[in-house]
């Protein structure tokens, strides 16, 4: 490491201007056996999932309402279709973000933790689309109230591009960095043994 430049907690190598490098072989972060990891992962992940889980139980609770407000009479046909996939997306958000719980709680003490960070990361994964649609849908009802069906697709498709960029685009340009660093060491590696 360069002068000055000091290693974040975890051990993790920091360029001086702060972009994590990509390294191909991660370093031995922990010391910990694989049912340690396991423990960790599904802590990790359960803690997560909790974090989401309870901005998409208020926009569910919220949506719930919205239909025996005065003013819902008056909406559009197209807004009963935003405000149905706000619904929908949030409900099925509901579904997938609890779901590794309930796996937790039915496969408690069968052996079956990596099984359950399998799944659970599945779920989360598809908590996290929905939450997306949600959110998404939900702006375009507000938007398309205030401003107009125009404008109002415009701003939704801006939220959706937002999503995309942050919670997909930006980490799969990272994973994609990660596993072609590893299979650009593994083949110089398999060359360099083929000459020995």
């Amino acid at each position: 490491m360069g002068a000055g430049v000091t290693p974040p907690a975890g051990g993790e190598r920091v360029s001086p201007t702060g972009a994590a490098r990509v390294v191909s072989e991660p370093p031995a972060l922990r010391d910990e056996t694989d049912h340690e990891r396991l423990d960790r992962n599904l802590i990790e992940l359960l803690q997560e999932v909790r974090v989401v889980q309870t901005g998409v139980q208020v926009l569910f609770a919220f949506l719930l309402t919205v239909p025996f407000s005065s003013r819902f009479d008056q909406i559009t046909q197209f807004q009963r279709g935003a405000y149905f996939a706000a619904l929908v997306g949030s409900a099925a958000a509901s579904v997938l973000l609890i779901a590794p719980t309930a796996v937790h709680r039915i496969l408690f003490r069968l052996g079956q933790k990596e099984y359950m960070v399998e799944v659970s990361n599945r779920l989360a994964l598809g908590g996290l689309l929905a939450t997306a649609v949600a959110m998404t849908s939900g702006v375009l009802l507000a938007a398309d109230v205030m401003f107009g069906s125009g404008l109002g697709i415009a701003i939704a498709g801006a939220t959706a591009i937002a999503f995309v960029a942050v919670w997909a685009a930006l980490p799969l340009r990272r994973r994609r960095e990660i596993i072609g660093a590893r299979e650009r060491d593994a083949a110089a590696r398999r060359r360099t043994a083929g000459r020995t």
